[in-house]
């Protein structure tokens, strides 16, 4: 009798903070439970990106054709609209590429911007899920805001109001994720799309684990709070991230090795997020003043978009001398190390010497600090980053930046006392506590038996009932 594990087609937009997290899942259904995982990488013309953890036999990963998009957006068009329109533009290549699959699969995966590809589950008999690879406050505003009227938006944009969601964290009007702040515009009505279509799904998984977010986890369980909105299961399945890869080894790397233990504060702003000219001089000064260690990946300067190389990833930069105040380089010789190509950043969190990181607040890049133990200092720039950072000061994990209100820069002296916040000072002996009593829930949920296994197993048997019921053996 021939045995076939079941198979399960999982889908990515372009960018490498939903890619890690899909090829992570894969990556535990294959080895806990013997799925045979195929991943499908959305790329835009020109671009293609894949993490070093895909480097692995356990995966079949398959490129779809690169879709065009040049004629369909501007030098406006928000990055949450670029990747819903790639997505949308990738079903016939989706629809192709699992039509020619030798295994027919049981369940299709599709992160948050490719909800519109969950209608290939009809078509193809499978079950359909959506992995957002953000946490679990973002998925409940993202279901709850199609709900509201005009006047209860009207009070948030326009009155500044908080904005209430059952059963979680209000949302205040500094924090707001940018698509609302604008019915009129097209990112508005994709971010609606996407909560409506969530509810369709047969689950929703969630890169974050029970005790991160328990409240959260809670009202979207409850049929008086959010269940009745996003109706499918929530499935808290994190924290999914990638590995230490014991084989790489950078200049980065050899230099942490001769620094004490927790002294170096890493700064990054992600492969995507970039500082105006003036911020950069001010980041600058302000790691020069604090006279702390530092890794500093650095971006060239770009004005008026924080996301300006969010299509970009692993693109070499000029000259970093260009753009830094004269002479900080050499001052600085002794005490940090700046690096204008990619660094291993999965390396570096979880290395000796690092002792706090600021960053950018991807939820990719939260979740290597939690399960590191660091304290963060959170300097969000795009996307839900705003809400990434309100829920790192909620959760007592992160002191955040401050921007000077007549510029919108953060100064050389606001960034000294932040990175001796973490760093020295006493304040930084309770943040550093409080995250590592999140490492350890981290290491708790994703154990044999932890909540966040235990969702993975019965989403995996959620697959085998349906290879079952297909009269596919294993």
């Amino acid at each position: 009798m021939q045995i076939t594990k079941p198979c399960v087609a999982l889908v990515a937009s372009p960018g490498m903070g939903h890619l890690i997290p899909i090829i992570e899942l894969g990556k535990r259904l294959v080895t806990c439970h013997k799925m045979d995982v195929t991943i499908f990488v959305v790329t835009s013309s020109g671009v293609s990106s894949l993490s070093q953890a895909s480097s692995q036999n356990l995966l079949n990963i398959v490129f779809l054709p690169p879709v065009d998009i040049s004629g369909l957006v501007d030098s406006a068009t928000s990055i949450y609209t670029q990747l819903a329109i790639m997505m949308r533009l990738a079903l016939p290549n989706l629809q192709t590429a699992i039509s020619a699959m030798e295994s027919h699969p049981v369940a299709l995966i599709v992160d948050l911007f490719g909800t519109e590809l969950l209608v290939l589950g009809g078509e193809f008999k499978m079950l359909k899920y959506i992995f957002v690879t953000s946490n679990a406050w973002y998925l409940a505003l993202n279901t709850y805001v199609p709900t509201l009227d005009k006047n209860a938006l009207d009070k948030h944009v326009e009155n500044q109001e908080p904005l209430w969601i059952p059963g979680c964290q209000s949302i205040l009007f500094d924090d707001t994720f940018g698509p609302i702040l604008n019915r009129k515009n097209q990112m508005f009505v994709e971010f609606v799309r996407v909560g409506i279509e969530i509810s369709m799904a047969d689950g929703v998984l969630v890169n974050t684990w029970q005790d991160l977010e328990p409240t959260t986890l809670d009202a979207l369980g409850d049929e008086k709070k959010l269940k009745r909105v996003i109706k499918a299961p929530v499935y808290a399945v994190g924290p999914l991230v990638r590995p230490i890869d014991v084989n790489v080894r950078r200049d980065a790397l050899d230099w942490l090795d001769m620094q004490p233990s927790q002294s170096v504060i890493y700064v990054s702003f992600g492969s995507g997020g970039t500082l105006s000219t003036k911020q950069t001089i001010e980041l600058a000064w302000g790691l020069e003043l604090s006279q702390q260690r530092f890794i500093w990946v650095l971006r060239p300067p770009v004005e008026n978009d924080a996301s300006a190389n969010i299509f970009k990833t692993g693109r070499e930069f000029d000259d970093s001398s260009s753009y830094l105040p004269d002479g900080f380089l050499t001052r600085t010789h002794n005490l940090g190390l700046v690096i204008s190509t990619w660094a291993p950043q999965t390396e570096i969190l979880a290395h000796p010497s690092v002792g706090g990181f600021l960053s950018h607040c991807g939820w990719n890049s939260i979740l290597e600090s939690i399960v590191n133990g660091l304290p963060i200092i959170s300097w969000p720039l795009y996307a839900e980053q705003k809400m990434n950072a309100a829920l790192l000061t909620a959760l007592g994990v992160a002191v955040r930046a401050q921007a000077s209100p007549s510029n919108g820069v953060v100064t050389r002296e606001e960034i000294n006392s932040m990175v001796r916040r973490i760093m020295v000072d006493k304040e930084g002996y309770e943040i550093r506590r409080k995250v590592k009593e999140f490492k350890y829930s981290a290491l708790k949920a994703s154990s044999e038996d932890g909540s966040s296994s235990n969702s993975i197993s019965n989403l995996a048997k959620a697959f085998k009932d349906r290879s079952q019921c297909q009269n596919v053996e294993y």
